[in-house]
């Protein structure tokens, strides 16, 4: 009796989590500042409130190590796509490419980043 109630249930909640949408990656920009970089991202995501937003951003090298972390601390639900920026970022010399890598507080950091050839 109780698997007549919970495969109709799960039917109901797997399709939603194979289709979330990750936050998606619109523009970069980069510039250097002395020894460190400032970076401008411009992110959209069908932010639904504080259950579901894109919650920041990251810089990583082409290893995939942490550059740059900009925390996103509210939803944008009326402000699609919007742009925020993240400076003091230290690159190691030679660097020419970096990812891009968005997130969201419900799924975690998306599955694909943006390459990003430096200016």
């Amino acid at each position: 009796m109780l698997r007549y109630v919970l495969i109709p249930l799960l039917c109901l909640v797997v399709p939603q989590a194979a289709f979330a949408d990750d936050p998606v990656i619109e523009d970069v920009t980069a510039r250097q500042n002395g020894g460190s970089w400032s970076f401008s991202v411009t992110l959209s995501h069908p932010d639904s409130g504080w259950d579901h937003y894109a919650d920041g951003w990251r810089v990583l090298d082409m290893d995939g190590n942490e550059l740059g972390l900009r925390v996103l601390a509210h939803p944008h639900v009326d402000e699609q796509p919007f742009t925020r920026a993240l400076s003091g970022v230290a690159l190691p010399d030679g660097t020419t490419q970096v990812q891009i890598q968005a997130r969201c507080n419900m799924d975690g950091w998306a599955a694909e980043a943006v390459v990003f050839d430096l200016p």
